[in-house]
């Protein structure tokens, strides 16, 4: 039999399409499906923006290769951009455009690490960065995130956990999948510990635009002479302006790094969405005021989950921000696995079970509140108060 490459036969498949799975048996007995499982934006994109990505497809300009790294114009409305919200900003040699930001990590896994290396993944992780690095034959070291301490990792326990096969530590802020929002000491904290250990500190700010209001500069890491030395972040398009279809992402870093990045690009995308890019650049500084808006609707949308998770006993709301919420599950006895099948099968609220987000985690499932609105959130207590696991497919 011809083999297949090793590390990827022994990577765990996707789990999302397995989730969907379980929603099939749903007979909508309880009214229609809530889809909780994939974060996707629970709103459609600006009209405007549309009509713009629409304009942008139809020329020949879109349809040509475009920068290995981005736009000129996207790359310097995003750094204008991200100097109005830190203070500081890359200049627009230090950003690559990417095809969304799961293509981000892997370009920058490749670039940072190889097979024998390790990388600390606080834990619970995004299931798709532990995928990366399995792939790519790295070890994904686990930080463990305790929910008394609301899920936010300590430095100090990642130095314990740094050797010479460290490459790089992950930080996921607003987190996936707890929602767990690290703040600046944090955040600067762990930059100080890669700067001395002479690791890279990965910050992925996908969901940055969905801080609280009032919250300010999610870091200050950008204000730093020599930031792009030692740390890098990841950026995603796809949740603030709701296009996730169109696959567009960023890569800030160093000049130096920035050259390497560029090696694995060309391999694996030549350049980003010419089309998308385009549409985006208008978006930066024109839709400001709606992105705003989007940010406080997710904001109502969190309230309205935390009522249904106080008017639902037994269930426990550890963690919430962003577009997640991490909920300890009642049924101590059973797998978070077969409480999160029987969940979509009987009372049709599609979530995941914890395990799928690394180990030690068999007690919680999470669940995409952003995905929906007032309405459906409304309706999830009487779901969870209706499940019993009394018809499910428990196994024992």
């Amino acid at each position: 039999m011809l083999r297949f490459n090793s590390h990827l036969r022994d990577t765990g498949t996707p789990p999302i399409p397995e989730a969907h799975g379980w929603a099939r048996r749903y007979t909508g007995a309880l009214g229609p499906l809530i889809d909780l499982s994939q974060a996707v934006p629970g709103y459609p994109p600006h009209p405007a923006l549309l009509e713009k990505l629409k304009d942008a497809a139809g020329t020949a300009a879109a349809a040509r290769y475009g920068d290995i790294y981005g736009d000129d114009d996207l790359r310097a409305a995003l750094a204008t951009d991200i100097a109005s919200r830190y203070g500081a900003a890359p200049t627009p040699n230090e950003i690559a455009i990417t095809s969304g930001c799961n293509q981000a990590f892997v370009v920058t896994m490749m670039a940072l690490a190889q097979a024998g290396d390790s990388v600390l993944l606080p834990t619970p992780w995004y299931f798709n960065h532990q995928m990366t690095l399995q792939m790519l034959g790295i070890t994904a070291r686990a930080l463990p995130c305790q929910p008394e301490n609301g899920f936010v990792p300590d430095p100090r326990d990642a130095e314990m956990l740094i050797d010479d096969s460290t490459r790089a530590l992950v930080l996921v802020t607003p987190n996936n999948p707890t929602g767990a929002i690290y703040s600046r000491d944090t955040i600067a904290a762990f930059a100080a510990l890669c700067a001395r250990k002479k690791i890279w500190l990965v910050i992925d700010e996908t969901y940055r635009d969905f801080l609280p209001a009032d919250y300010g500069a999610p870091h200050h890491l950008f204000a730093e002479p020599h930031w792009g030395e030692h740390v890098i972040s990841l950026y995603s398009f796809s949740k603030a302006y709701a296009i996730p279809g169109h696959r567009v992402g960023a890569i800030l870093s160093g000049e130096a790094l920035r050259e390497q990045i560029g090696k694995v690009i060309d391999c694996v995308q030549i350049c980003a969405p010419r089309a998308a890019q385009h549409a985006l650049t208008w978006a930066i500084p024109h839709l400001t005021s709606w992105r705003d808006d989007n940010g406080r609707e997710i904001e109502a949308r969190a309230k309205l989950f935390r009522d249904a998770m106080a008017a639902s006993p037994g269930w426990r709301l550890e963690s919430i921000g962003a577009y997640f919420a991490y909920v300890a599950h009642p049924f101590p006895d059973i797998s978070a696995r077969e409480v999160a099948e029987a969940l979509a099968a009987e009372c049709g609220v599609l979530a995941l079970p914890g395990p799928y987000f690394g180990p030690g985690q068999d007690g919680h499932l999470r669940l995409a509140f952003a995905n929906v609105d007032g309405k459906a959130l409304s309706a999830l207590p009487e779901r969870f108060n209706n499940f019993t696991l009394s018809h499910s497919m428990v196994r024992s």
